[in-house]
């Protein structure tokens, strides 16, 4: 069984409906930015304190499982069975790079550290931080180069 690769995991699991909409809403937030170059430094704090899917994924499973093993202490041993269900979830990520909770997650817009990455470095492009991209570069150039 070949694994997937760590950084195309969550978007090859996910509804192409979904990968495209966040990729959209990416684009329509860098076509603002392009329109309003002295917000980018407020948006970049922002990218920098997002969390990525993998991190909420990670809180969840955490708050479950502790909340699992407090019932389980204070109301009977049935309640094992919610933190022996998100190991389950969490080794079936680290596996094959999803499990349930990883698609409601998406459709709320979380996104991989990559995809907040693309952005990063789109605004930065935008606002002139790259020799190779000029000051005039529109939204779509720079989400480009930054994909690349």
């Amino acid at each position: 069984m070949a694994l997937p690769d760590s950084r195309n995991r969550v978007p090859a699991h996910t509804k192409e409906a979904i990968n495209r909409r966040i990729d959209r809403q990416m684009r329509y937030r860098l076509e603002y930015y392009a329109r309003h170059p002295q917000e980018i430094d407020e948006r970049l704090r922002q990218l920098d304190r997002e969390w990525d899917v993998e991190r909420a994924l990670e809180a969840n499973a955490a708050s479950v499982g502790l909340i699992g093993l407090l019932l389980a202490l204070l109301r009977g041993r049935r309640y094992l069975l919610l933190p022996l269900a998100v190991c389950g979830f969490l080794l079936q990520h680290a596996l094959q790079g999803w499990c349930p909770p990883l698609a409601i997650f998406r459709r709320l817009g979380l996104r991989t550290r990559d995809e907040i990455s693309v952005e990063r470095q789109a605004l930065k492009i935008l606002r002139g931080d790259f020799k190779e991209a000029g000051p005039d570069m529109g939204a779509d150039q720079a989400a480009t180069l930054a994909h690349r």
